[in-house]
């Protein structure tokens, strides 16, 4: 029987909690990296028990964790993201010039083919790789250096590339999304990079269609249709056919379309899921009643899944890579929330239960579907 394994990132530390493929039952290890943020674990898709995790803290900065073990045991590895040549400037909140900085990793992406070849996504935004398993790093300066890099600038919680995609069809192709900047794509596998923003709407930058300069939350792909993107927006869930050329909204019923999650179900490439939230100022479900949205058609049309989720009193927040999807027949989704709790849905969102309670606040969800 196939097994499960969830990596959970916390304000205070990793946990790994593991199952049987009924997923009823789980057990807990952690705090590993305790009183660190973990903002990242994520695993190997070939090499299953080697994993990456980003472990940083404002006291004593950055540090990349590797397990070859399936999280039993870590090594601290090369630490070292030096953005290539002179950094330069990018904007801040009031528009004047700003030196980039590094602060930390929001996002490790492990290769398709290789376990020693591992992405990182950083704050402030840049994307680094390594290939040899995290001992050192390389940016892939294409990316910052695009011609309209100093217009970009810090979301809320800071100008941070937390999104990467690897197209398993097209090694070169690789899409990111930095907040507040927009997403990008490159087909030449990071050498040079174009903004995919057409047809992105925000009101709150001074050029609502702008080039670039929109706060994307988050952007997910089913890998058998890699020219199809899903992104939540601050404010609008959009959808691209055309590999990010053009986007259109599909927030359709959604009782409000401000959430930082989106994912896609394993099996099905037209069936996603989000977490609408109320605002952009009020981080937590509507009415107090945390749902999960469910389409089946790729967008429009949306029905609200609760069984098992508290629709009383609930103001927690589900964050950007705090969702993820397993491979099983009957899929399973989890997610985390802010207020420490961890869901998970064995039928593809049908019914829910808390699988553990009162970790620090979730800030990544990623599972394994282990042989």
């Amino acid at each position: 029987m196939s097994r499960i394994r969830l990596l959970v990132g916390t304000r205070k530390g990793a946990f790994v909690l593991t199952s049987d493929g009924i997923r009823k039952d789980w057990s807990v290890s952690g705090p590993h990296f305790a009183g660190w943020e973990i903002y990242h674990l994520k695993g190997s898709p070939v090499a299953p028990d080697r994993l990456y995790a980003s472990q940083t803290s404002g006291w004593f900065g950055q540090v990349v964790q590797r397990s070859d073990d399936g999280g039993v045991t870590w090594n601290a590895v090369g630490n070292k993201f030096v953005y290539d040549g002179d950094a330069g400037t990018h904007q801040w909140y009031d528009g004047t010039p700003h030196p980039w900085e590094f602060k930390r990793v929001w996002h490790l992406e492990p290769s398709l083919t290789c376990p020693d070849t591992v992405f990182a996504g950083a704050e402030d935004a840049a994307l680094f790789r390594s290939i040899d398993g995290g001992d050192s790093w390389q940016e892939l300066a294409g990316l910052r250096k695009h011609g309209t890099g100093p217009a970009w600038q810090p979301g809320a919680g800071g100008m941070c590339l937390h999104t990467i995609l690897l197209d398993r069809a097209n090694p070169q192709r690789i899409f990111i999304a930095i907040s507040a900047a927009g997403a990008f794509r490159t087909d030449d596998g990071g050498l040079s990079w174009k903004p995919i923003n057409r047809g992105l709407h925000s009101q709150y930058i001074p050029d609502p269609n702008a080039e670039v300069g929109h706060c994307v939350h988050h952007i997910a792909m089913h890998p058998a249709r890699p020219d199809t993107l899903f992104m939540q927006k601050h404010w609008d869930v959009m959808r691209s056919d055309d590999a990010g050329e053009s986007w259109k909204e599909i927030s359709g019923n959604l009782p409000t379309d401000f959430g930082f999650v989106i994912d896609v179900h394993a099996h099905e490439p037209d069936t996603l899921y989000v977490v609408p939230i109320k605002s952009d100022s009020e981080h937590f479900p509507i009415d107090g009643q945390l749902r999960v949205y469910r389409s089946r058609s790729g967008g429009h049309e949306w029905e609200p899944l609760t069984r098992g989720l508290p629709q009383t009193n609930c103001y927690v927040n589900v964050l950007r890579d705090a969702m993820a999807i397993d491979s099983l027949d009957s899929c399973g989704v989890y997610f985390g929330t802010t207020g420490g709790q961890v869901y998970a849905s064995p039928d593809a969102g049908e019914t829910w239960q808390a699988i553990v309670h009162n970790l620090p606040s979730v800030l990544s969800v990623e599972v394994q579907t282990l042989s």
